[in-house]
């Protein structure tokens, strides 16, 4: 990974960095991210975070005993739990002394050029006011399946695209995609014992995005599909990205300092 000083960052964690495998919410762990990241604040660094676990946080909520199937019933226990969840992240991060926002997005904002101006807007004044923004999609009312009356769609499919996105929007200086793979193999090493880590990936090409396989983990909807395709907005705007396994928010502090295991993928040069 390129050394050098990233004054705005965009950190992105997903359903499974974030929840036990009952689907119910890591909190120890998200009190860990909450730490990590409000030290990184504190010694300049201007932080969106991209978070998943609205899902998880429903079930908690009302004690579902299994993980929904339906798409309807996980956007209904994202709706009970989206509160729950910044209730949370509000309770961990006050405690080290942050004030957190919440924006809730769909694609059809970055798709219309004043909705994304407006959006980019509320970046810079949380930002001028000292704010953590923490951005998810609106779940509740987005789906692979809905559009609006324009025909675009509202939805982004997972927060993968949502994050690559979101670092255009506020003009970020890199993308940290938390996962839970240690970066981008040549092969799923779950399956495939011979399977060897990319570390810098410089553009993305056909070879590379057969090797991306399909879907995620159970718990959550992208895969590395998904991540490849948010390096590529990312870098087509200019943003790196850094892939690497989010079980310890401490990698936060490697990766910004050029040391971390995981995968580089460098930014188009404009």
């Amino acid at each position: 990974m390129d050394k050098k000083k990233y004054s705005r960052i965009v950190v992105k964690v997903g359903t499974s960095t974030l929840s036990h495998p009952t689907g119910k919410l890591n909190l120890r762990r998200i009190e860990e991210l909450s730490r990590v990241l409000s030290d990184l604040k504190n010694a300049g660094t201007e932080i969106v975070l991209v978070s998943s676990g609205a899902v998880g946080a429903g079930i908690a909520r009302i004690g579902l005993d299994r993980r929904p199937k339906s798409t309807e019933e996980k956007q209904a226990l994202a709706a009970i739990g989206q509160g729950e969840l910044m209730k949370i992240y509000e309770r961990f991060f006050a405690h080290y002394g942050q004030t957190v926002a919440q924006l809730l997005l769909t694609k059809d904002v970055v798709d219309n050029e004043e909705r994304r101006k407006s959006a980019a807007s509320t970046f810079r004044i949380l930002f001028d006011l000292s704010c953590l923004p923490i951005v998810n999609e609106n779940d509740p009312v987005s789906s692979a399946q809905l559009e609006t009356k324009s025909g675009d769609k509202i939805s982004f499919g997972d927060n993968d695209t949502l994050s690559a996105y979101v670092a255009e929007l506020c003009e970020a200086d890199l993308l940290i995609n938390l996962s839970d793979s240690e970066g981008f193999f040549t092969a799923d090493p779950r399956n495939d014992p011979t399977a060897t880590l990319i570390e810098r990936v410089e553009k993305i090409t056909p070879e590379l995005i057969a090797c991306a396989g399909g879907a995620g983990t159970a718990g959550g909807t992208g895969g590395m599909r998904s991540k490849l395709e948010a390096a590529q907005i990312a870098g087509a705007a200019g943003i790196p990205m850094f892939l690497a396994h989010g079980a310890e928010p401490e990698v936060l502090y490697s990766i910004l300092e050029g040391k971390a295991r995981g995968t580089y993928f460098a930014a188009e040069k404009k």
